[in-house]
């Protein structure tokens, strides 16, 4: 059994569309272009800053402002980080309380900077207890290469095989596959309705993070 957990951020720990939803409106207010749904930016925003902009103003990275509208989106999303909208998934504050009285470590490992991680993380008091937090910009490489999760593991001082990645994204199932860590996809996260998650090939796909206690610690 694994003896240490790592996790994804955005979509399997903390439900943060909202804040980009309103973010990303706001730079199309600002504009004078269409507002997205929320769903629309749900869907998305697992992909990054960049997708977010293709999906609100309709352009991609060979437009003449897509570098000044990413630029603007970034920075509104960091202002908009001081007075997070995000939330803990139901049933995470108590996932992690049982793993910290299990006596496991656990982390984060996700391709968001720290420059918008650290701040966020500081407004969860169930987070200040991981050991190890890896941003993109601790990497060469985001997700799906393993670079990441080899560093957690480094961190902690563990083999890939002690550890369990959990996350709701085909990359980071990818990038668990890639450093022979064990994978599980949560249905909760950030993905188009037609994503089938039984086609990333996880080693188990979960409906709320009990099923997940259930396996580490049943």
């Amino acid at each position: 059994m694994s003896k240490h957990v790592l996790f994804d951020l955005d979509g399997t720990l903390l439900d943060t569309a909202r804040d980009f939803t309103q973010v990303l409106n706001q730079l199309l207010r600002q504009y004078g272009t269409d507002e997205v749904l929320h769903s629309r930016v749900k869907e998305t925003v697992s992909d990054g800053a960049r997708a977010l902009i293709k999906l609100g103003f309709g352009v991609d990275e060979t437009h003449e402002n897509f570098n000044t509208y990413l630029q603007e989106l970034l920075d509104l999303y960091a202002i908009k980080i001081t007075n997070t909208e995000a939330e803990l998934f139901e049933g995470i504050p108590e996932l992690l309380e049982r793993i910290n009285t299990e006596n496991f470590l656990w982390g984060v490992v996700t391709n968001k900077p720290s420059r918008f991680t650290t701040p966020l993380l500081k407004n969860f008091p169930a987070m200040q207890n991981a050991a190890v937090v890896v941003c993109a910009d601790h990497v060469s490489q985001s997700k799906p290469s393993p670079e990441s999760l080899f560093l957690a593991c480094k961190t902690l001082d563990c083999t890939p095989q002690e550890c369990i990645y959990i996350g709701d994204h085909k990359r980071d199932i990818d990038a668990g596959k890639n450093a022979n860590i064990k994978t599980i996809a949560v249905s909760w996260g950030y993905f188009p309705a037609h994503i089938q998650l039984q086609d990333w090939n996880p080693d188990l796909i979960v409906d709320s993070p009990d099923q997940i206690a259930s396996f580490l610690f049943n």
